[in-house]
């Protein structure tokens, strides 16, 4: 729980906790049966570009929390399903623009049995910075492997 206060949050969640970008990579590195889902919309996939696992000889598994026009996708569970990530016991990290939408995947996985679920602390493209850019903190800022789709 220590990493949950050190990040702000004062009280407990019903996930596994949240990782830093480089903690996600080190755990999808060193543990083979670890799986990377990018929970953004389809068009985040699109147009500001996606995780690269290939120097893992992995895929990402794409499933969008929300979708493209905001609503939720009430099928998010299912559709990790159909990805292949299944109830049982492996690590499963949550990616999402900032670390916000990727707290609930990590929630509503963890209550299907799809743990342990992890959220990526400032996400893909980061927290808004002073002027209200993203890009100065995630995964890309600290220069973890992506591309454009």
């Amino acid at each position: 729980m220590a990493r949950l206060f050190e990040y702000g949050r004062l009280t407990p969640v019903s996930y596994a906790g949240d990782i830093t970008p480089e903690e996600a990579w080190k755990l999808l590195s060193e543990n083979s049966e670890a799986v990377l889902v990018d929970c953004r919309t389809d068009a985040e996939w699109r147009f500001v570009g996606v995780p690269d696992l290939s120097t893992l000889e992995r895929d990402v598994v794409y499933v969008e929390w929300n979708r493209t026009d905001g609503s939720h996708n009430d099928a998010f569970v299912d559709d990790l399903v159909t990805s292949g990530v299944t109830p049982g016991e492996r690590p499963v990290v949550f990616l999402c623009r900032s670390g916000n939408r990727s707290i609930g995947a990590a929630e509503a996985a963890t209550a299907a049995g799809i743990a342990p679920s992890y959220n990526v602390l400032d996400g893909f493209e980061g927290n808004l910075d002073e002027n209200r850019h993203r890009g100065g903190t995630g995964w890309k800022a600290v220069g973890l492997p992506w591309k454009q789709s």
